[in-house]
């Protein structure tokens, strides 16, 4: 008997040692850690070693992978020449695409099909997304493109790339926080991409490409940006009640609320609302305050809870990264998650090719091209 899920709705189609999520009590592990209690206590790059191993790094492999990592930073000077070239006004996530895919080129190894081969890969790829973003987004601005620093670790050198300069250490844990928060979410629609192209047995530069091009779309990436939007345009803590119900009057879709997978709050959205309290009691402004009454709103008038992208849009901007850069930066941990999904299909590989249902016209007879 066939089953017709439109957009494949609760539908299994395959099974994973990576990511659990019980959307009706509102959690999420990787590899059977709990989300909260690896953010509180792992580096992003620790959680990049549980994705695609399966158990927490020694102190010896931590160091190893972080020597990888670094190792593999820098990008060809043609890829720079790309940037360079172009246009100022493209997005950003067309940019991050193309570099993606241009970057297969320089790999000597693209066709070994061996598991190693696609790990050195993902390495490749983990290392290389953030310096291609911190140099398209400085090229862009006609600023000096800032080198990796070889003794910070992911997120500090995220950071120092992109403002040029050292970040506080404060503000380096909670952007590590926000790759671990970040880095896999189970088949959603950019990671079920990525596997529909490595079940074809085509290579990894392909899958993530694949998968940049599907976040792009504004149904997956992109409600950070337009939280942040919102908040903008409402400007005080006054303004929120009013603005809000204007919008459900109107039937406008308030961005960052609801979830396809949880029937309760995101436990991700809990993280980073504790980030976004925390940051602005250290900074001041009213970021958080507002958020959270758009959620007292939402929750009293729709019953609807925050989702990831709306508290990580007010912690992006108070951790002073530009609102055009939230859906980029979801890649840069996400990539983790991507890489991890990528070598688990190629592992148990069979092709996906699911069936759609039809319902057009049938039994049509032919008419000769002179009669219709």
């Amino acid at each position: 008997m066939n089953t017709n899920s439109k957009g494949l709705d609760d539908i299994v189609v395959t099974s994973s040692e990576l990511t659990l999520i019980d959307g009706f009590r509102g959690t999420l592990s990787y590899c059977g850690y709990d989300i909260s209690d690896l953010t509180s206590n792992c580096s992003f790059e620790e959680v990049v070693f549980l994705l695609w191993h399966g158990s927490l790094p020694s102190i010896n492999e931590l160091d190893n992978f972080k020597a990888q990592i670094n190792q593999n930073r820098n990008i060809p000077p043609q890829l720079i020449s790309l940037i360079r070239q172009s246009p100022k006004e493209s997005s950003t996530m067309d940019l991050l695409r193309t570099c993606v895919s241009y970057l297969s080129s320089f790999d000597s190894n693209l066709l070994d099909t061996s598991l190693e081969a696609k790990m050195n890969a993902s390495i490749k790829l983990l290392a290389k997304i953030p310096t291609i973003l911190c140099y398209s987004e400085r090229i862009r601005y006609n600023q000096e493109v800032i080198e990796p620093n070889p003794d910070l670790d992911f997120a500090a050198n995220f950071l120092y790339m992109l403002q040029d300069k050292l970040p506080d250490d404060s503000f380096t844990r909670v952007f590590d926080k926000c790759l671990v928060i970040h880095a896999d979410h189970g088949l959603n629609a950019s990671t079920f991409a990525a596997r529909v192209t490595a079940s074809t047995l085509s290579d990894v530069y392909s899958a993530i490409t694949s998968a940049i091009g599907t976040l792009k779309g504004p149904l997956h990436g992109g409600a950070n940006e337009a939280v942040m939007k919102m908040i903008n345009e409402i400007k005080t803590l006054e303004n929120t009640q009013s603005y809000i119900l204007d919008k459900l009057k109107k039937k406008d879709r308030i961005m960052g609320f609801g979830h396809r997978v949880y029937k309760t709050i995101d436990p991700r959205a809990v993280i980073l609302s504790n980030i976004s309290k925390q940051l602005q009691s250290d900074q001041g402004g009213i970021l958080y305050d507002i958020s959270t009454e758009i959620e007292n709103i939402m929750k009293r008038e729709k019953n609807l809870r925050p989702n990831v992208d709306f508290y990580a849009a007010s912690v992006y901007t108070m951790l002073n990264i530009p609102s055009h850069l939230f859906t980029p930066i979801f890649a840069v941990s996400r990539i983790s998650g991507w890489c991890a999904q990528i070598l688990e299909q190629y592992v148990d590989n069979r092709l996906i090719r699911p069936r759609a249902n039809y319902v057009g016209p049938k039994s049509r007879t032919y008419i000769p091209l002179k009669d219709r």
